[in-house]
């Protein structure tokens, strides 16, 4: 397994003793999550986004398996220690990081899963890639603003940017790639606390129903806060409840 060295965007301050990565989903990149890095960082977290591969500026490879990016992920270490404080991963990236923490109890000390995308059946693959790709090949400011009214104007745009920016052949292969895409057999050897933002199942969540009940009994390490209101993308339909979701659970964890 080939892996690859990920291109790092930082907010806050580099010398902070708490150390978070912020891993994006399918068709974004590490650009996508400023309003997740910038409260970590304003919060006293030395925040650190990468672009996974085929992503962004990341090195384009011939494969685009979960367990390639989860090799990725444990090859990105903080420039000072060697495990994270924090790790936050959305979609595919929660896939991504729930398989990195599975595998290496040294990746991170704390995690925290954005309604991820632990296990994708067939038809939903399906819809995904169509998703993706009409993304990549003609979306516009307009045409993400329509779509996605209640978005910063900044998340419009880099929507757009990220969609475009991805290698059109990875967003394909991060689909067909994963023809058995489930790495819940991961989730008991996590040994970090970690908590799972979840979408509300109402507006397209990922994370729900048998599935999270499955997932959640799992390891007693999990828990769970749903975001009422919020698609798949809630750290862009409603960032404010999401941050507030993740800094209360790193308050209630910290030692008195």
């Amino acid at each position: 397994m080939s892996t690859v060295t990920l291109p790092r965007w930082h907010w806050g301050d580099p010398s902070s003793p708490h150390q978070a990565l912020i891993v994006h989903g399918l068709g974004s990149s590490a650009h996508s999550t400023w309003r997740l890095s910038e409260a970590l960082a304003d919060a006293g977290w030395s925040a650190t986004a990468v672009d996974l591969r085929g992503h962004g500026d990341a090195p384009r490879a011939s494969r685009y398996r979960i367990d390639d990016i989860a090799a990725d992920l444990l090859g990105t270490r903080p420039v000072t220690g060697y495990t994270w404080g924090l790790v936050v991963g959305h979609s595919i990236g929660g896939a991504g990081v729930a398989q990195a923490a599975g595998t290496d109890a040294s990746f991170t000390e704390r995690l925290v899963l954005l309604d991820p995308a632990l296990v994708v059946d067939e038809p939903a693959r399906e819809t995904v890639l169509a998703g993706q790709l009409a993304n990549h090949d003609g979306a516009t400011v307009a045409s993400i603003a329509e779509q996605f009214p209640r978005w910063h104007p900044l998340d419009v745009e880099l929507r757009v940017r990220s969609a475009k920016a991805a290698s059109r052949f990875a967003l394909e292969r991060m689909v067909l790639d994963n023809h058995d895409w489930d790495v819940t057999a991961f989730v008991p050897h996590i040994a970090a606390p970690t908590l799972v933002i979840a979408a509300d199942p109402d507006h397209g969540a990922m994370f729900v129903g048998e599935l999270a009940e499955r997932v959640l009994a799992m390891n007693p390490l999990l828990e769970q806060v749903v975001i009422a209101g919020a698609g798949h993308s809630l750290h862009r339909d409603d960032p404010e409840a999401t941050v507030r979701a993740l800094l209360d659970w790193l308050r209630a964890g910290e030692t008195p």
